[in-house]
């Protein structure tokens, strides 16, 4: 206009684990010796990449302690088609419908948060499929209570420790297919 040129210019400060994020392996100690382990230093091309879908949602919304097993995601394969190699994996649960309130979200009490997860197990399996990364609607990639597991936090302790990624706190899973979306997973610079 006749006033010359305008333009919004805005701060953004957060914590790198508000909101949905990505975990590299330098974010937990079993990854921290990788070179290429930090956002900066992760090959582009890696947060990219096909996405497997496991729909979990009604037996998440029946037991808020729900883990996923082995079996569980043979079964899924067995109906959806192989998890390949350099593709992502997310567990669809419904839980970012929570995320509104954090009491409803974090399922807190005094023996601990009660969120679903995978079990330490299902991660090795993935793992052996040689995947991109695992992705969860919690606020992390582990159940609430994986601290009390073997070993303790299996989706942070065994992903990052094989150089994988995690992707937490994701929502609208429920818009996506079990096979066939595209992911991108840039985290912030």
């Amino acid at each position: 206009d006749k006033n010359g040129p305008w333009w919004a210019w805005n701060w953004l400060k957060l914590g790198e684990h508000s909101g949905t994020h990505f975990d590299a392996p330098q974010h937990w100690i079993t990854g921290k010796d990788y070179p290429d382990g930090a956002t900066d230093t992760i090959p582009a091309q890696n947060f990219v990449g096909p996405v497997n879908v496991i729909d979990c949602s009604v037996e998440a919304a029946e037991d808020h302690d729900f883990l996923l097993t082995v079996d569980h995601i043979k079964a899924w394969e067995a109906k959806h088609g192989a998890i390949n190699p350099g593709e992502w994996v997310v567990m669809r649960t419904d839980w970012y419908k929570r995320n509104g309130s954090e009491a409803e979200f974090l399922n807190a009490n005094e023996t601990g948060p009660h969120t679903p997860g995978p079990t330490a197990e299902a991660i090795q399996f993935l793992i052996s499929k040689d995947i991109k990364g695992w992705g969860s609607e919690t606020i992390g990639t582990d159940a609430g209570k994986a601290g009390g597991m073997e070993p303790p936090f299996p989706a942070h302790t065994l992903m990052h420790k094989a150089n994988r990624y995690g992707l937490a706190s994701l929502c609208n899973l429920d818009q996506l297919p079990p096979k066939g979306a595209i992911l991108i997973a840039a985290p912030l610079k």
